[in-house]
């Protein structure tokens, strides 16, 4: 029991010692946690775009994906890029899918707005009626859009950014706008009128999952029109990129489409807030890479998402998602654990680099403390000698004041290394106790 009363004194005394660096560096962890906000908020808002639209498609599938992580994210209908873009400004969405060139990116959008890369192309698709064709042009087909003069085209909503990036194809044409009757119809509504025969043509920019590409693609009566000139719309606009449907892709038994198709895309990016937690980033361009990761109509597998044709600055969190996958300690620690590590690192490692030469400290601190209880009681030792050798106070006053002072050091309890520092002492009382009283009165 002895030895565990002086071992439980000894692990007390250092645990004072220790103290206060101790609080000092939780202080300081606790100002870095503060100040780098680790963890990411729990709720997200995605814009996406209109109903049945691959946005919205794409949109739940981020949702599923990123519930596993604990994020909950909203989704926010729109009319299209446009109006993702101006949701991302105000604040009102966290990310969202603009389309290149479809809306209007200023030099502001660059300190307030970051990529997560490109996920996808979208065509523009131009469908039109075999019968308007033949009406309107004497012919099944049409081959370019200088012959859609006099036609009723429907260019989608204002907030789509279709009508902005058709009316620069219909510029670079040299086709006035009153040539052509133009209506912007949401995409459900158009169709039914260009269905019924009261809008000629159709135009909409969109993946080719979209349903309503795929069902268009296989009506009866419905031509799409073939960019023959999609290279040179690309060189053109550096936004744009020229693709191709294989003969067949669409259906195989069929034949469709019977040719190879030539079209012109616009790749799709998630743009975000430039405040948007940075772990946030990071999930939503992992998951980027697993959601567009694979082949399609108009791209090999593992081409997307990718790094190009970025109209604002990347996100480094994305970069390095697209570049290196997850970070290594994701792949063995669950998320929120990998993630605190990862953003608190640098901050710990500071906080470590400062606690370790003052960690030095602790032994020289833990001996002066234990020693002061020892030593301090040699100066009041000393004062009696010097009274006594003075003769200013009486012998017997003073074996009063050691025996006194013995009892007191008495009491004393040091840890066993260093009992003798305490033993030494007492010694020394008793050296003094025998000088007082060989000069005391009988």
């Amino acid at each position: 029991m002895p030895h565990i009363r002086y071992t439980l004194l000894s692990l007390r005394d250092l645990l004072i010692s220790i103290g206060p660096f101790a609080l000092l560096t939780v202080a300081l962890l606790a100002l870095a946690y503060a100040w780098l906000d680790p963890n990411p908020p729990k709720r997200v808002i995605l814009a996406t775009g209109p109903e049945q639209s691959a946005y919205e498609a794409f949109g739940k599938r981020y949702a599923d994906a990123l519930a596993r992580y604990g994020i909950d994210v909203q989704l926010m209908p729109s009319e299209g890029s446009s109006a993702n873009l101006e949701l991302i400004r105000s604040g009102k969405a966290d990310i969202g899918f603009v389309q290149g060139g479809s809306a209007d990116i200023g030099y502001d959008d660059e300190e307030s707005i970051v990529s997560l890369g490109s996920l996808f192309v979208e065509p523009l698709w131009l469908f039109y009626r075999e019968e308007a064709a033949r009406r309107l042009h004497g012919a099944d087909t049409i081959d370019h859009l200088s012959e859609l003069r006099g036609w009723h085209v429907n260019v989608g909503t204002p907030g789509s950014g279709v009508p902005r990036l058709f009316s620069t194809l219909l510029d670079v044409n040299r086709i006035n706008r009153s040539d052509l009757t133009l209506s912007q119809l949401e995409q459900t509504p158009a169709t039914v009128a260009f269905l019924d025969a009261r809008i000629d043509a159709l135009v909409f920019a969109s993946a080719p999952e979209s349903l309503m590409v795929q069902m268009l693609l296989q009506t009866p009566g419905v031509r799409l029109l073939n960019f023959a000139q999609s290279e040179a719309y690309a060189r053109r606009f550096g936004y744009l990129t020229p693709v191709v449907m294989p003969q067949g892709v669409v259906d195989l038994a069929k034949d469709i489409p019977a040719q190879d198709m030539h079209l012109v895309a616009s790749t799709t990016s998630l743009l975000a807030g430039a405040r948007t937690h940075p772990a946030i980033l990071q999930l939503f361009a992992q998951t980027a890479t697993t959601l567009h990761g694979g082949g399609s109509w108009f791209n090999r597998a593992r081409e997307y998402p990718n790094l190009e044709h970025s109209e604002v600055p990347l996100s480094p969190e994305a970069v390095r998602a697209i570049r290196n996958g997850p970070p290594f300690l994701q792949r063995y620690l669950p998320f929120w654990l990998a993630n605190l590590v990862e953003r608190m690192w640098v901050a710990m490692g500071l906080i470590i680099a400062l606690a370790l030469p003052l960690s030095r400290i602790v032994p020289p601190l833990y001996t002066f403390r234990i020693r002061s209880r020892v030593f301090r009681w040699y100066a009041e030792l000393r004062d009696i000698e010097q009274r006594h050798e003075e003769g200013e106070t009486a012998p017997d006053t003073l074996l009063e004041q050691l025996a006194e002072m013995e009892a007191r050091v008495g009491k004393i309890v040091v840890p066993l290394s260093y009992a003798d520092e305490l033993y030494a002492l007492r010694n020394n009382i008793q050296l003094v106790r025998q000088k007082l009283r060989q000069q005391a009165p009988a």
